[in-house]
């Protein structure tokens, strides 16, 4: 659904690019997580997605065409929350509404209140945005977002300033919106528990650079992770990989979930390989986070007994 390629921008007087040839594409009907520290390029390559901002080089297609070629097009099926969303104080939702999706050619009543009643706001659209919560603000953003009805979905740090409930009810709405309505979404969030719990694949961006593309904890449900360390790191790269083992990173390895952690110690120590550190790991996208973030977690891997 959506295919980054070599996407590169530098901001005028800026010392450092705001994006460095990152390439990485997202499958449809699924939800992507977009994570990074603040300056780390998320908001530049939405920007890019969206069209609103040009890139030095590279381009980006959603559904096969070119955000930079088409805009028009491209983003036609693209519904988003980028930055701050801004409504008219003094008019109600459902006039905010009105007015937005007549930009793009308008809805009809019957649908504009089917989508205000699934974001919760059935109740209180006909009063002054003024008077809502931030909150409510929220849900008449994802209203606005979702209409007319895209394809895909951007959605940039939309749980910010919500309070426990009005996370754990966005969560279920995102599950819902690619279960349900088979949107592929694009999810930039700071809260990575919320990210590991929604999101099939995982992007990670560091100083405008791609440093990482794939699931949330590199493991799958028939891989166990390792974190092995040795004085000759390619004979125990040889060795673990004729047992089809992968090293993902750093001395992590993934083996075949059915593998015996303490049978594969004794072979590689009779196999002559020096292990000096041997453990089962059980990493959270945190975890992962911080180590691509080269920040030290606080939380210690799970020795094998």
């Amino acid at each position: 659904m959506l295919e980054v390629s070599g996407v590169s921008k530098r901001f005028p007087r800026s010392v450092t690019p705001a994006l460095g040839e990152v390439s990485f594409s997202v499958a449809k009907g699924s939800i992507c997580g977009l994570l990074g520290h603040n300056g780390a390029g998320k908001s530049t390559i939405i920007g890019v997605m969206l069209g609103m901002v040009y890139p030095d080089a590279g381009e980006i297609l959603i559904d096969g065409i070119s955000v930079q070629k088409d805009r028009e097009k491209a983003v036609r099926r693209v519904g988003a929350i980028f930055e701050a969303p801004a409504f008219y104080e003094y008019l109600s939702g459902w006039k905010n509404l009105q007015i937005f999706t007549a930009y793009s050619g308008g809805v009809s009543k019957s649908e504009m209140a089917e989508i205000v009643d699934w974001v919760g706001l059935k109740d209180r659209v006909q009063d002054k945005v003024g008077t809502y919560s931030h909150g409510m603000r929220q849900r008449l953003a994802l209203a606005q977002a979702l209409l007319p009805r895209p394809e895909m979905l951007i959605l940039d740090e939309p749980t910010d300033g919500l309070d426990p409930e009005g996370i754990v009810e966005f969560r279920k709405q995102v599950l819902q919106l690619r279960d349900e309505f088979g949107l592929t979404v694009i999810l930039s969030s700071h809260l990575l528990a919320e990210v590991e719990q929604v999101c099939d694949e995982v992007v990670i961006l560091q100083k405008g650079k791609l440093v990482y593309e794939g699931s949330g904890s590199d493991v799958g449900p028939d891989r166990i992770a390792f974190d092995i360390r040795s004085s000759a790191p390619a004979e125990l790269a040889k060795k673990l990989s004729e047992r089809q083992g992968q090293l993902i990173r750093g001395s992590r390895f993934t083996l075949p979930a059915g593998i015996n952690a303490p049978e594969l110690l004794s072979d590689l120590v009779k196999e002559g390989i020096p292990i000096d550190h041997f453990t089962r790991c059980e990493e959270s996208l945190e975890e992962m986070y911080l180590q691509l973030s080269e920040v030290p977690s606080s939380k210690p891997v799970k020795s094998i007994p």
